[in-house]
């Protein structure tokens, strides 16, 4: 009997449980975001990610006892998984009555890829992040090393999106859900920073979002059109 216990296995904490079971649901919102032809779907799935990250906030707020998290995971909440969206959508309203048709702001631009080729690059490219990042051996006891490792593979995964996503507003969807995975990994390494530092993160990506929007707006003023496709054109 002491044999058997000693060679069992350690059920996981409440915060390495938690990241864990909330990384994988970040990973796979960002491998939806390949599948969806409507941005409108592409920004619900951003504003699911957006709420994952701010119920791991509170996780580690309550598990390590870091009050000042809950107001992060309130403002990280009303940011990114409301006003974001809500101003993302408006966009899209607003350029589709531009154009006399609404709906067709809401078709998401053409792949570089085929969509199960882009999937299958996507699935490398985070098996890639998520053994290296495994390999390097990285521990501590209140460390969840697993959403670690899931946290480098959503900001991989996020670049394969803006590469191969050829039009302007996904581009930038992705450039956010990038964004959400420095926060992953920022809450699972470094979650006892002071509160005005993560504050001041939240600030850059409002300044993200104003230039993402005016240039979409400008983008789409001059092209007629969102698709990125033709900017190659002006390769030397």
């Amino acid at each position: 009997m002491p044999g058997i216990a000693a060679a069992a296995v350690a059920a996981p904490s409440a915060l390495s449980g938690g990241a864990d079971v909330i990384a994988v649901g970040v990973l796979l919102a960002e491998f939806g975001m390949f599948r969806q032809a409507l941005l409108r779907d592409q920004v619900r799935l951003y504003a699911a990610q957006s709420a994952l990250i701010s119920v791991l906030a509170v996780v580690v707020a309550a598990t390590r006892h870091l009050p000042d998290l809950y107001a992060l995971a309130a403002l990280s909440f009303a940011l990114k998984a409301v006003i974001v969206p809500v101003v993302l959508r408006r966009l899209l309203r607003g350029i589709g009555a531009i154009g006399g048709d609404p709906r067709w702001s809401d078709i998401a631009g053409s792949h570089a890829l085929s969509v199960a080729s882009a999937v299958l690059v996507a699935i490398a490219v985070a098996a890639f992040g998520f053994f290296t990042v495994a390999a390097l051996g990285i521990r501590s006891p209140v460390l969840p090393a697993t959403a670690l490792s899931v946290s480098v593979a959503v900001i991989l995964v996020a670049f394969v999106l803006m590469i191969v996503r050829r039009d302007v507003v996904s581009q930038a969807i992705g450039f956010l859900s990038l964004e959400n995975g420095v926060s992953l990994t920022a809450l699972v390494v470094a979650a006892g920073l002071p509160l005005i530092l993560e504050v001041a993160f939240l600030f850059d990506l409002l300044v993200a979002v104003v230039v993402f929007g005016l240039l979409i707006r400008v983008h789409h003023g001059r092209a007629e059109s969102m698709s990125t496709a033709d900017l190659t054109s002006l390769r030397g």
